[in-house]
């Protein structure tokens, strides 16, 4: 399976209208007109024949872009995974519990983000994992009137003990930002591996990365390696680091940095 990892679908300088606010978020943000590009591209690669699979279209946070995302994918036949932050339901610039339903009556995925997207959720105590992971099910699985089972993990932040908080709050299927196209088992899970699409990611790449051409893919990991191993070694230096980096301002409350 090849699962692709978007976030917003925004103008550019209106990244701030969905989802979270700040620099930070904003890498994760493409506009309108690239999204199109991308789902094009994605059809059309390889020239002359379609991919071996029609790839997963994740969306994470839940902004309210999600609307718009789904309108796009539904002139293709495609269907989205949306991936809620839930204590933002409702919130300037996310879904609301009407949107979830909607999204739900035209097809869609909808699924948990955590209830409050702590950056380093994989440092989490098992208390807050528990908690971020239950309560964050029963609040979408209220909304929709059905039981929620799949998750996206916040902040590309995974370990075991994430895994295994996901499905002891009763997830069967757990999206991780590992740049990967093979699924593994934990806990009863099924761990699914995503490609990032940021905001300078081309259609000709996202395509490739679609089609699970090699050298994207490999590419991509390397990138994913490297960063994972920076935010090993730097631990709770690396989020002070990346504020500092990117400017970040104070109208995101992080679930790992509200104190």
């Amino acid at each position: 399976m090849t699962a692709l990892m978007y976030h917003d679908i925004v103008a550019l300088g209106a990244e701030d209208t969905s989802g979270f606010a700040g620099r930070d978020a904003a890498l994760y943000k493409i506009a309108p007109e690239l999204f199109e590009a991308h789902l094009d591209a994605i059809g059309e690669w390889p020239r002359g024949s379609a991919p071996s699979s029609v790839p997963v279209f994740t969306f994470d946070d839940g902004g309210i872009s999600a609307m718009r995302a789904a309108d796009a994918l539904e002139t293709r036949g495609l269907t989205g995974h949306f991936f809620i932050t839930a204590n933002y339901i409702g919130a300037r610039g996310f879904v609301t519990a009407t949107d979830l339903v909607e999204l739900r009556r035209r097809g869609h995925g909808v699924g948990s983000h955590s209830c409050s997207h702590p950056l380093r959720m994989g440092h989490c105590r098992w208390s807050q994992l528990i908690d971020e992971w239950s309560r964050s099910r029963a609040m979408l699985s209220d909304i929709l009137g059905e039981d929620v089972h799949a998750a996206s993990v916040p902040g590309g932040d995974f370990s075991l003990s994430v895994a295994k908080g996901a499905s002891e709050a009763g997830y069967i299927r757990l999206f991780t930002s590992e740049p990967s196209r093979t699924e593994r088992q934990a806990f009863g899970l099924t761990l699914t591996g995503r490609f990032s699409i940021q905001r300078w990611t081309t259609a000709k790449v996202a395509a490739a990365l679609a089609a699970g051409e090699w050298r994207s893919c490999a590419a991509q990991a390397i990138v994913w390696n490297g960063k994972k191993l920076t935010k090993r070694l730097a631990g709770e230096q690396y989020l002070k680091l990346r504020r500092r980096l990117l400017r970040q301002g104070n109208d995101v409350q992080w679930g790992d940095t509200s104190a």
